[in-house]
């Protein structure tokens, strides 16, 4: 039953990402609030890349970000990063379908170079924070350097401003 409902919410909410990564134009990808954030290419790239944490997440019980292989692609261009959150989003799916939910209260750690990046936790905390929540946190700041940059932010949840009534 955990699994259902993690999928329901992992389907949907892929939607909404889905939406927001499409909402980007290529003219917004360089610009970033200041010199301490993000370009929006960058931010963009990281959403599509949470997408490609699932098997180490779920399948392991130690995520080792030391080698880790972060895999951006060419963020020139929105429609790369979209296609990259596709590829991503398709493996998230798959280990999300295949998961055995007996794991889900295992415990779970991220470590780089021996050092504890993530302390141990339950796998199903981190799957609902690292994982979903993480990844809800960055699209809303999408949707603050969308609005910066003058474009059209989607509903995700209803809609928004720039929707007519």
């Amino acid at each position: 039953m955990i699994k259902k409902a993690l999928l329901g919410e992992f389907l949907h909410e892929a939607e909404n990402t889905r939406k927001i990564l499409k909402a980007i134009p290529d003219t917004a990808l360089e610009w970033k609030p200041s010199e301490k954030n993000w370009t929006t290419g960058q931010l963009a790239s990281h959403i599509a890349e949470v997408y490609n944490w699932y098997a180490d997440t779920f399948n392991k019980d130690v995520f080792d970000m030391g080698s880790y292989q972060y895999d951006k692609g060419d963020i020139s261009k929105a429609e790369n990063i979209v296609a990259k959150f596709e590829e991503n989003v398709a493996k998230a799916q798959k280990v999300l379908e295949n998961s055995d939910e007996g794991t889900y209260f295992n415990e779970w750690k991220m470590e780089m170079n021996g050092n504890v990046l993530f302390p141990p936790t339950q796998k199903i905390q981190v799957i609902r924070g690292f994982l979903f929540n993480h990844l809800y946190h960055h699209r809303g700041e999408l949707v603050v350097y969308l609005r910066s940059t003058g474009n059209k932010v989607p509903g995700l949840y209803g809609p928004t401003a720039d929707d007519k009534m």
